[in-house]
């Protein structure tokens, strides 16, 4: 996906929340095959200059067309993120908003659990981690944000599912990757960057 695509999701995420929080509904539409187009995405919100978490809530499966997509996250990250209370209009001048782009995510098949770590690239991948009724997800950029390896990055997945960190070496685990396009503000309002 170019930049100019990125910039507009990253520009639509911010106008839905603004919007929200203003009361106000949003309607957008385009002809653009790849916008229309199902994807899981993502969009995390960060404080600014400190950069911490904010919000981030998405659509791991391509269930909707992305521009749909991204306009729910965005509110949803916003208002409805169980870890933070939510984001009020004010806040929005101290926050930057970036939208991960999934790829559909992919069963990782294994013999012996050790196996994962050979098929695992930080940077490129995000997981998905699925135990009976329980769930976790991080994408791409979170264990090089952390300073992570393989195996924290695996632990750190379980743990975000609920699960003991050591899950993944469960029979009844599944786990999943995929990739993600991520596109950023640099600054609340700022220019926007490919991550």
């Amino acid at each position: 996906m170019d930049i100019k695509k990125g910039e507009f999701l990253v520009r639509l995420a911010r106008r839905a929340i603004e919007s929200h929080l203003k009361g106000e509904g949003i309607s957008v539409k385009t002809d653009d095959e790849e916008l229309n187009e199902r994807r899981g995405v993502f969009v995390t919100l960060n404080t600014y200059p400190e950069h911490e978490l904010r919000g981030c809530i998405g659509f791991p499966e391509p269930i909707l067309p992305l521009i749909q997509a991204t306009v729910k996250s965005a509110i949803s990250a916003a208002t409805q993120d169980p870890r933070f209370p939510p984001v009020k209009l004010e806040e929005l001048e101290n926050i930057v908003v970036e939208v991960s782009v999934l790829t559909k995510p992919e069963l990782i098949i294994v013999k012996n659990p050790r196996e994962y770590l050979g098929k695992i690239e930080i940077g490129k991948h995000g997981l998905i981690v699925e135990k009976g009724f329980r769930r976790g997800l991080l994408l791409p950029q979170v264990p090089v944000e952390q300073g992570w390896d393989k195996e924290e990055f695996l632990c750190y997945t379980c743990m975000k599912a609920g699960l003991p960190p050591d899950c993944w070496f469960d029979e009844g685990t599944r786990l999943y990757r995929f990739s993600a396009e991520i596109f950023k503000e640099e600054i609340p309002k700022g220019r926007i960057v490919k991550a």
